[in-house]
């Protein structure tokens, strides 16, 4: 398989990796934080002007028409720069399921305002008691009249007190973990009914609890079937565990390169401590899991677009496995070559370890995909 890019690939990650060199250093990214959503809106603005936003789109619906490797290019620069802005919740999750499951109508409504950056989305599918189960939802639909009715919370929603808009599923029959009877409903922040509470989260960024009671939306809020949605997220999650795969290799390649440089001008004993053959030998070992990581990154991003959702959700848990597996190793490796500094606020190492770490449980952590993968029969027999 060929893994080398083309002239327009290029051309991208020469852009995106320049512009996180200028706009993201650790300095930088503290005052970005500081900002009331989170981020400073001038860098979003900016991903606008580069059309990072409108990557993923068809040039139909005013985007790029970028595809999976695109988006990997992208995320591996921003993991590498450790971004607070909410693009795989705005662009990669929402977009994706605006992109795949809305009508022409609702594209050209939403697109170009999202591409432009005017419009920010998230998505709200966690709730309490569901863990990693998309299809375990309480949260109702009940249709009246010309439109619905929904009711219920949704947590852990990225950006989601920033947001504009969230798309949200909700059921509309059957009983609470059928996979049938899920819809999927765009929600207006400012529809009364609609309470957030923002918080921020452990790898710096932030999302919201979201409440909803009585929040009436109209039929043409509707993304798809009001009764058979679950294809539709669970196609946009398996292409979102991709982009996440692709984000922590960017930053297990930055902790490697931080280790390795620490390893050079740290001293002891008048020597520097990378002269330790046994400190050579966990580098290594860091060196070994990051190329694996790699390496099912790029497996996650060829079968992103997979039709089959059975092969596809085999590659992407057998990716989420290790990542999960590398990015756990590499941080722990990366915290103790440091020593004390390594878990202090003042240095980054520990800032990219929570970052790995909110990676590893999004849409599921290692144990949970080992345990799916397990279950599927496992990735290599269905190779065969």
């Amino acid at each position: 398989m060929d893994f080398d890019l083309n002239d327009e690939q290029r051309l991208l990650k020469d852009s995106v990796d320049r512009l996180i060199a200028d706009q993201y250093d650790f300095e930088q990214r503290k005052a970005y934080a500081k900002h009331p959503q989170g981020y400073d809106p001038k860098i979003w603005a900016q991903y606008a002007e580069l059309g990072l936003l409108a990557l993923p789109f068809a040039e139909a619906d005013g985007g790029i028409g970028g595809g999976p490797v695109e988006t990997m290019i992208v995320m591996e620069a921003f993991g590498r720069g450790l971004v607070l802005e909410p693009y795989v919740a705005s662009i990669i999750m929402a977009g994706g399921l605006i992109r795949q499951g809305a009508s022409a109508a609702q594209k050209a409504l939403l697109l170009p305002r999202v591409a432009s950056g005017e419009l920010r989305l998230s998505v709200g599918t966690q709730e309490a008691q569901s863990r990693f189960d998309l299809h375990d939802v309480a949260t109702t639909a009940k249709a009246d009249g010309n439109g619905w009715v929904l009711n219920g919370e949704k947590g852990v929603v990225l950006a989601g007190d920033s947001a504009d808009l969230i798309l949200v599923t909700a059921r509309t029959s059957a009983a609470r973990r059928d996979k049938g009877g899920i819809g999927l409903f765009l929600v207006d922040t400012k529809t009364a009914g609609v309470t957030r509470r923002g918080y921020a989260t452990n790898d710096g960024t932030r999302a919201a609890q979201l409440m909803l009671s009585n929040v009436r939306v109209g039929l043409e809020d509707v993304i798809g079937s009001a009764s058979d949605a679950l294809p539709l997220v669970e196609r946009v999650m398996d292409q979102t565990i991709a982009a996440l795969c692709a984000e922590a290799v960017g930053c297990m390649q930055a902790l490697h390169d931080i280790t390795l440089d620490y390893l050079k001008t740290r001293k002891q004993f008048g020597v520097p401590i990378g002269s330790f053959q046994v400190l050579q030998h966990r580098a290594a070992d860091m060196f070994i899991a990051l190329e694996q990581a790699r390496s099912m990154a790029f497996f996650a991003t060829m079968m992103a677009d997979e039709a089959n959702a059975s092969e596809r959700a085999k590659a992407m848990s057998a990716a989420k496995v290790q990542i999960g597996r590398s990015g756990n190793f590499i941080g722990k490796e990366a915290v103790q070559l440091a020593g004390g500094i390594g878990v202090t606020m003042e240095w980054k190492v520990g800032h990219y370890f929570k970052r790995l770490t909110m990676i590893d449980k999004m849409l599921g952590d290692a144990d949970y995909h080992l345990t799916k993968l397990a279950a599927a029969g496992g990735l290599l027999g269905a190779l065969a």
